[in-house]
């Protein structure tokens, strides 16, 4: 990886000297159990350092939040884009991670020369000089500060949903899959914006069950006595 990413570093270099736009380029929400997963995209400006920007999950919320308000002041160009849980079930979350990083580049107001993706691939039809970059969120400040913007884009999603979502607590986890989480989905099943394909989820499905079923559970391995006594 030292070796790759010298190779980066000497990119970044020369593209300074050159004026190429370099966008960075990461996701947030990939792990959780509900939402959509969401990306951003930065071109930082050259006349700033921003050598102080890490990793988003490396921060606290407070500093996430003051970091994405000096991002959106002083940055070139940048985005947010989301993919949503039902997309993410039927592509898969790889697929729906590499879709919404390609989305967030498109929204650019400026078109980046270079994209520098963090992680081992890059989306199809990625500009020219695309990159990735394994662990670029804490060694290039412009994926530092596309995954700040998107965790907390993302994070200000769920805690809107959380209103209509009363039960779940996203406010608190954010769709991750915490204890409190776990709890809520045995004890109220899956909502609307669950991820369906994702494992404690399917459990939470199957053992959601209700207590009172409408025929015998007898009868459930025969198709005709049950509409029989379902029939009103």
């Amino acid at each position: 990886m030292k070796d790759d990413y010298g190779r980066i570093e000497a990119l970044i270099r020369n593209s300074e000297s050159d004026e190429r736009a370099i966008a960075g380029v990461d996701e947030a929400g990939a792990g959780a159990l509900a939402g959509p997963v969401a990306a951003g995209a930065v071109i930082l400006g050259r006349d700033r350092d921003w050598s102080f920007l890490r990793d988003s999950k490396t921060l606290t919320s407070r500093k996430r939040r003051e970091f994405a308000s000096e991002i959106l002041k002083y940055a070139k160009a940048c985005a947010t884009a989301f993919v949503p849980h039902s997309v993410i079930d039927d592509i898969n979350i790889l697929n729906a991670r590499l879709l919404a990083m390609k989305i967030a580049v498109i929204m650019l107001s400026k078109p980046p020369d270079i994209a520098l993706f963090d992680g081992n691939r890059i989306p199809a039809d990625s500009p020219a000089g695309s990159h990735a970059i394994i662990g670029g969120d804490n060694l290039v400040p412009e994926i530092s500060a596309a995954s700040i913007l998107a965790k907390v884009a993302r994070d200000e999603y769920m805690g809107r949903v959380a209103e209509e979502y009363k039960d779940y607590g996203f406010e608190l986890h954010f769709g991750y899959a915490t204890r409190v989480h776990k709890d809520a989905l045995e004890k109220h099943g899956p909502c609307a914006i669950h991820r369906k394909t994702y494992a404690p989820v399917r459990e939470s499905e199957r053992n959601g069950l209700p207590l009172e079923l409408p025929f015998d559970l007898a009868d459930a391995s025969d198709p005709l006595t049950a509409e029989q006594q379902l029939s009103p």
